[in-house]
């Protein structure tokens, strides 16, 4: 559900930040933002959720650069001043793998930190199981696309699923610690595919359990910002 901006909107967002054009395997110009913190120790690297586009998103950044982290946010084909159309898994995975290596220019890999909400957590968890920042964050996850399509469409053969961003088996792969952050009155992605990798993956994964919380609005939830400041200065 993504939100489309002409080529010339003009973001007015109250901090410090930059557009950056990220130039994609098949030529296409995928649109992104870089927000400055004052004292910056390092980049989020944030993947977003599936509607809207950066000028409803990019509200996100404040959280992490009043704690001295910069926030990269792209676009996804399609979204925002993005060009294209999404047509695979592969459009998605090498698209974040090109903005990651040219952000790896500006930062030590060990300085970054991949974070994916909803449905960028699976995207998140396939980049860093293929690189080595810092730690990867998951808002909200699902175990994978076939068991989440499996719970809320359940009539629905999951062979027909285009795209099966498979979380559990990306996370296999992860050598780095690994936090996931879900509401339990979450009725999206539903707090039990986070109990199911936690489940899977026991000591590899720390889970917060957000009460009360639903599936938007954890980035202003105050355990989550009391967590996460916790976490970032490891």
């Amino acid at each position: 559900m993504p939100d489309k901006l002409e080529a010339t909107h003009q973001f007015h967002f109250d901090q410090k930040f930059e557009e950056r054009t990220i130039l994609s395997k098949d030529g296409l110009k995928l649109n992104g933002v870089l927000f400055k913190a004052e004292n910056s120790k390092g980049l989020i690297f944030y993947l977003h959720g599936n509607g809207g586009s950066l000028e409803s998103i990019g509200g996100v950044a404040k959280t992490y650069t009043k704690l001295n982290y910069d926030v990269f946010i792209l676009d996804y084909r399609g979204y925002g001043k993005s060009q294209g159309v999404i047509s695979n898994e592969e459009d998605f995975f090498n698209d974040n793998q090109i903005a990651y290596n040219l952000l790896k220019k500006e930062y030590p890999e060990k300085d970054i930190v991949v974070l994916g909400y909803s449905i960028g957590s699976g995207m998140a968890a396939e980049l860093a199981s293929r690189n080595h920042p810092k730690m990867l964050i998951l808002e909200a996850p699902y175990y994978n696309l076939t068991d989440l399509m499996k719970r809320k469409y359940s009539l629905v053969p999951t062979f027909i699923l285009k795209y099966k961003f498979a979380t559990n088996t990306y996370l296999k792969s992860c050598k780095i610690p690994i936090f996931i952050f879900h509401g339990m009155e979450d009725k999206s992605t539903f707090y039990t595919s986070s109990l199911k990798l936690k489940e899977e993956f026991k000591d590899k994964v720390k889970l917060i359990s957000l009460e009360g919380q639903g599936h938007s609005g954890i980035t202003e939830n105050e355990k989550y910002q009391k967590e996460l400041r916790e976490i970032l200065v490891q």
